[in-house]
């Protein structure tokens, strides 16, 4: 099916079909608009009618296997929670850590040793990561990341207040342990012990060194203390197999491998929850959706509604805790390599899969972001010493040996919900160079001087550039669009992924 779109503007576009109840804003030029199998998603949720005014894409949007809404997409509903918008991994994400590493200190061959060490303390696939007490899983679920930097005495700068939601989804909400083993079945919960540090094996999760090429906002730059030449770590990971699970619970999706089916029948056939009688109504409902075209939801003031929104929560700050882990084994390995502490300072550690209460076009919404990072503008932070001064930091990685970008949220980005693209997203028809295989990967790498690490998978080859949308394209939309000031630029020296 040919699709008809009204152009707004050279990097906005308006969808709207005989058969959608809402519209939807696609943020992208021409060249960036996605195939039509992406489009025939965005149709269908268009049907929706418990959509709040239209939905939001992102120059990065795509459909994936086994997904009823494609990434990069962003949706508001009054009083509805859809857990079938959002993919199975609850805050997925990206921090950076800025270093004051140089040249200097930063040799070819320093780099090449501390990424040696990375590839053991930083695993990409392990059954086993960095085991915790039980009592910490439960913790963080309750409280999210400050009680991993107190368990770890962790040494990063900043890390829980230039977190999102100071690490923790439920903010000031309390929440006891039993709330947490009504929602969350201890099988789950015991998994999470042994499933911290490990940057995961999906898509493109990574671990990125990159040095500062540019600071383009001099003023803002400097508020955050980036400087040209500065080494910083860009690292893109999520909450694991408790946040997988935990979704799953609620949402309708064809699960992928045996032993996700496996270990869910058995977490929920021993669920011992005081809201078990709930929660079987949930199962039914989750089990009589996987084929339809509509989306499950749950009212958000029942007792389904909550059950599902204390399990996102939970298990979303593993997401925090899973990168903070990781951080402190980077900053062990630094100081094992260089012999000496070196300081860590986190910038932001931000959400690409989440579930928020917010206010937009003066009415309080849940706002559902898959893919999609939120970019609030200076007045939207008010509450953030830094960040109400700059707007909220937003990441745009593109491939692994592209430029990145670092960039804030405006106060002039209504249409997106204030959110923006979490990387360029993939291309529609493939580069002439594109890697076919690993040899013809490294070869590419190694023109661009940047070294890649581990690469174990079959799938690396498609974290090549030219399977990716231009980086430079979609800032330019972005700036156009007023979702984005442009703050630094960044140039990828090492790569640590699966």
């Amino acid at each position: 099916m040919s699709y008809n779109l009204n152009k707004i503007s050279a990097n906005k576009q308006d969808l709207k079909t005989s058969e959608m109840l809402v519209p939807a804003i696609l943020h992208a030029s021409d060249d960036l608009l996605p195939n039509d199998e992406t489009l025939a998603q965005i149709e269908n949720l268009g049907k929706d009618q418990r959509l709040f005014r239209h939905i939001a894409t992102m120059s990065d949007v795509h459909s994936k296997k086994g997904r009823k809404v494609p990434t990069g997409s962003v949706v508001a509903t009054a009083n509805s929670l859809l857990p079938q918008i959002n993919d199975t991994a609850p805050n997925c994400g990206m921090r950076l850590i800025k270093t004051n590493l140089t040249d200097a200190e930063m040799t070819p061959e320093m780099i090449d040793k501390l990424f040696k060490e990375l590839v053991s303390v930083v695993p990409t696939k392990k059954r086993m990561g960095t085991v915790i007490p039980f009592n910490l899983v439960v913790e963080i679920c309750r409280k999210g990341l400050a009680p991993v930097l107190e368990h770890f005495k962790t040494r990063t700068k900043n890390e829980l207040q230039n977190t999102f939601s100071k690490g923790n989804f439920f903010r000031n909400e309390a929440v006891s342990n039993s709330d947490i083993f009504n929602a969350i079945p201890k099988l789950f919960l015991y998994i999470g012990k042994y499933r911290l540090g490990i940057l995961g094996a999906a898509g493109n999760h990574f671990l990125d060194l990159m040095k500062i090429s540019q600071t383009i906002d001099k003023e803002k730059a400097e508020k955050f203390g980036l400087f040209p030449g500065q080494y910083v770590f860009l690292m893109h990971t999520g909450s694991g197999l408790l946040g997988q699970y935990a979704s799953y619970m609620f949402t309708p999706k064809k699960k992928e491998h045996l032993s996700q089916r496996i270990i869910l029948k058995l977490g929920t056939l021993f669920f011992k929850s005081q809201l078990r009688k709930v929660y079987s109504n949930v199962a039914k409902k989750v089990a009589g959706h996987k084929n339809l075209p509509e989306f499950l939801g749950y009212d958000d003031m029942s007792l389904e509604g909550k059950m599902f929104m204390t399990s996102h929560k939970a298990a979303a700050n593993f997401g925090f805790a899973n990168r903070s882990v990781i951080t402190h084994n980077l900053d062990m390995a630094l100081e094992k390599v260089f012999g000496k502490q070196i300081e860590l300072d986190l910038l932001y550690d931000t959400t690409h899969i989440s579930i928020e209460k917010e206010n937009h076009y003066g009415k309080d919404v849940w706002v559902h972001r898959n893919g999609s990072v939120r970019a609030n503008g200076p007045k939207r932070m008010k509450d953030h010493a830094l960040f109400s001064e700059t707007g909220e930091p937003v990441f745009i990685p593109s491939s692994m040996s592209t430029p990145a970008y670092i960039a804030v949220g405006t106060d002039e980005n209504e249409s997106t919900f204030f959110s923006a693209p979490h990387g360029t997203g993939r291309r529609k028809k493939l580069k002439d160079d594109a890697a076919k295989n690993k040899s013809e990967l490294f070869a590419k790498m190694e023109k661009h001087k940047v070294k890649l690490y581990n690469a174990k998978s079959k799938g690396v080859v498609l974290q090549d550039s030219s399977y990716y949308k231009d980086v430079e394209e979609v800032i330019g939309g972005m700036v156009e669009n007023k979702m984005v000031d442009i703050v630094a630029k960044m140039e990828p020296v090492a790569v640590l992924m699966y």
